[in-house]
């Protein structure tokens, strides 16, 4: 059984249309979320049963990063927010052979957390935008 930590885990970025071969140093925390749509497929063959059939897949992926104006993350994904500019981002396990999610995203939240007795941080919400390159799982 080969487990992973979240630790040895890795996300990568950079410019839109190419994969991301920067990596994030300033990340605390990644959560990568994949759901599909679904349509209802039931019929009386079913025999009481509702029937469904995956549709489209949606990402949205939560990072957090520490609230640092002078690091290139973070300058990098507050520039992706106020300009509406997409970047690439690659969200790895951080193996050898690299199994992850890669798309370009548009960052659709930048929340900044100020708890008293920790570090401020930055929560950004992104999502695959549109782009030459579709969304792809390696």
């Amino acid at each position: 059984m080969a487990i992973k930590l979240g630790l040895d885990a890795k996300l990568f970025r950079g410019t839109a249309g190419t994969q991301g071969n920067i990596e994030v140093t300033n990340v605390k925390d990644v959560s990568l979320s994949l759901e599909s749509g679904e349509a209802d497929v039931t019929t009386r063959k079913a025999k009481g049963w509702k029937l469904s059939v995956a549709t489209l897949k949606e990402a949205s992926l939560e990072i957090t990063i520490l609230y640092d104006t002078e690091d290139e993350d973070f300058l990098a994904f507050k520039e992706a927010y106020f300009s509406n500019t997409p970047i690439s981002l690659f969200v790895t396990d951080g193996d050898t052979t690299a199994h992850g999610l890669d798309a370009d995203f548009s960052v659709t939240g930048f929340t900044v957390d100020q708890p008293l007795e920790e570090a401020v941080t930055v929560k950004v919400t992104a999502k695959p935008t549109a782009s030459d390159r579709a969304p792809v799982w390696v």
